[in-house]
């Protein structure tokens, strides 16, 4: 008999994604981190993806190795089902799902250097009409 493979829970492919935004934030590897915690960068790459879920041990462990409170992994993390009838709110995910890229993480960490305040809202402006030129 085959099984179909469940879908990671929410919650642990959110807080799988803010461990790999913040060992990226720390230019840190998945094999470095899966040394510091005694596992294979495979085991990383799984918890991040949230195939695996994280114990709270292992959670703490990651934690204290990331430099960060057990609490910033469930930051923005989805809660569960909203009585019925009631519209959600916008999740904010998609910032969290963009700076746990490389792309996001790198494009976050030049515009921050930016010191002019006009140039970095002169730079939202380009972005802003170019993502609604693709968008026409």
């Amino acid at each position: 008999m085959v099984t179909a493979k469940k879908a990671p829970n929410p919650i642990d492919k959110h807080v799988g994604s803010r461990v790999r935004m913040r060992r990226m934030m720390l230019n840190m590897s998945q094999e470095k981190l899966g040394e510091a915690l005694g596992l294979t960068f495979q085991q990383v790459q799984k918890y991040e993806k949230g195939t695996n879920r994280i114990g709270a041990s292992r959670l703490q462990q990651i934690s204290e190795i990331l430099q960060v409170p057990v609490s910033f992994f469930f930051e923005g993390a989805p809660t569960p089902g909203q009585a019925a009838g009631m519209e959600e709110a916008p999740s904010p995910a998609y910032v969290s799902d963009f700076l746990a890229t490389a792309d996001g993480l790198a494009l976050t960490k030049a515009f921050v250097q930016i010191k002019d305040s006009k140039l970095r809202r002169r730079i939202v402006d380009l972005v802003q009409a170019l993502a609604e030129q693709r968008s026409t």
